[in-house]
């Protein structure tokens, strides 16, 4: 499924967008820190945590890259209050992952780690989406290092934040544990159309005590 359908004007459907957001044209840069450099001979992408046998799996850049190669149409939604609408992405479905690397029958959360230590905690069934996906592509372009190239986290149906650029592996998790951001002041779950931005928001069960 891509985005909600919205209302007709002059004749056309127009996509309905999230409460808060403004369509975006183009695809702004938006980051915190330096860009990394990426080196593919020392570059690995990791499964450890509370996996199914115990075992952690390692895939370097040419065995990940060889990986099934899926495509989804999603949106962006950015905490800043763009949202840039029906992009493909292409890459390694989060599922696809889950199926080689399974994870344990506790398992609730997985956090998304990324380059310089930067993370991301995602409920188990939000990771497990259908078009939750490691991009490595953009409408059939290569993402730039800017937008994170090798690889990044798109997850449609949340804000943006919660799909880390520049991502090098996941940790299966058996119980709930704030990433960078959430650990700064930004929700816990981060659903776009309940407009889920800041931890003050947060109701009892949303995340773990700050």
């Amino acid at each position: 499924m891509g985005h909600p359908v919205g209302r007709e004007s002059g004749g056309a459907v127009q996509p309905e967008l999230p409460p808060g957001q403004r369509l975006q044209r183009g695809w702004p840069v938006t980051h915190y820190g330096p860009v990394p450099k990426f080196r593919p001979e020392r570059w690995e992408f990791r499964v450890f945590g509370a996996t199914a046998d115990g075992e952690k799996r390692c895939w370097t850049h040419d065995e990940f890259s060889a990986l099934p190669y899926g495509t989804v149409v999603g949106d962006l939604h950015c905490v800043t209050k763009f949202s840039m609408l029906g992009a493909e992405w292409g890459g390694v479905l989060a599922r696809t992952i889950l199926e080689l690397a399974p994870p344990a029958p506790a398992v609730t959360h997985v956090m998304v780690w990324a380059e310089y230590g930067f993370s991301a905690n995602l409920r188990l069934e939000d990771f497990a989406a259908e078009r939750t996906i490691f991009a490595t592509h953009k409408d059939g372009e290569l993402l730039t290092a800017e937008h994170g190239f090798p690889l990044r986290l798109v997850v449609p149906h949340l804000y943006a934040w919660k799909g880390p650029k520049w991502v090098r592996g996941i940790e299966y998790m058996t119980a709930d544990r704030r990433g960078f951001w959430e650990e700064r002041g930004y929700h816990n779950v981060g659903d776009p159309w309940r407009e889920q931005r800041y931890s003050y928001q947060e109701e009892p069960g949303d995340g773990p005590e700050l």
